[in-house]
């Protein structure tokens, strides 16, 4: 496996939003590798970023990084495989981080049932206990589902969901798609729809409409096809929109254009998600405000 990154691609022809990636398990640890990274999205039309959190240090990071530079903003939760400690320490820290104008969402919340690393009840507490912060901070919901989407639907439907709700990395059937979509949820697709052995994948990804779609890298992880098993980084989501409009029949232009609107309407993204693609002057005269 090869410990090269991918190489950069040529700018999308509309600007894109990485909807959920790792900017620290990136690498990034100051606000100049922060910079460094989104510089180099921005080469390839990735005009913002969410970095997540999955652990209370991870969240406390992203809220920094998103005062760092203009083009990021953070996700704040516990993450289900982490919740066997989830107390009111926990709890009271991440409310307190996710009233951040910079936070766009809670998350990444959910199940996890491929891992063993949290008991199932721990993690369908800590779950109930986000989708409450969430309506009540009044942002979106960012759900991580493995292995999981039954009880991840059951419980949503139980708890009454936030406005807006993303699974992201969706892993689902059609099927599953489909009930998210009929929902009113958003599918959030990672460099896995573009796996060419991700066949039910490939089926939900067809199915899903443009304003319920968002694309991102799931970074360090999952990077797309051609370059599997490489590290990962925001930029290479523009892999993914591309290998997303091929298997949808689309032009590029129109499903990135597409997916950054939902990111606008879900994120409520303003100035740091209306870069023009490969714009580097645009990010400079953002820093020197």
């Amino acid at each position: 496996m090869s410990k090269e990154l991918p190489p950069v691609p040529e700018p999308l022809p509309a600007p894109v939003i990485d909807a959920h990636t790792h900017m620290d398990a990136c690498g990034a640890t100051d606000a100049a590798g922060v910079t460094e990274m989104v510089d180099r999205a921005e080469r390839a039309g990735v005009s913002g970023v969410v970095t997540v959190a999955d652990d209370l240090a991870a969240a406390r990071w992203a809220v920094d990084a998103a005062t760092w530079d203009p083009r990021v903003r953070a996700a704040v939760a516990i993450h289900p495989t982490r919740t066997t400690e989830f107390g009111a320490h926990e709890q009271q820290a991440i409310e307190r981080l996710s009233r951040a104008d910079e936070v766009v969402a809670v998350g990444e919340t959910g199940l996890d049932y491929y891992w063993d690393f949290a008991p199932p009840h721990a993690q369908r507490e800590a779950f109930r206990w986000h989708i409450d912060l969430a309506k009540r901070a009044g942002k979106p919901l960012m759900i991580h589902d493995r292995d999981a989407h039954e009880d991840v639907l059951r419980i949503l439907e139980e708890e009454g969901p936030p406005a807006d709700v993303v699974f992201h990395c969706f892993s689902g059937d059609a099927d599953i798609a489909r009930r998210c979509v009929d929902a009113g949820y958003v599918l959030s697709f990672a460099g896995t729809v573009t796996f060419r052995n991700a066949r039910q994948l490939h089926a939900a990804a067809r199915l899903v409409p443009r304003e319920q779609m968002l694309v991102e890298t799931d970074a360090p992880y999952l990077t797309p096809h051609p370059y599997r098993g490489r590290p990962n980084e925001p930029y290479c989501v523009a892999y993914t929109v591309r290998g997303l409009a091929e298997l949808r029949e689309e032009p590029v232009a129109e499903l990135a254009a597409a997916t950054t609107a939902t990111a606008r309407r879900v994120f409520g993204a303003g100035e740091w998600a209306g870069a023009a693609a490969g714009s580097g002057s645009a990010s400079g005269e953002r820093r020197a405000r």
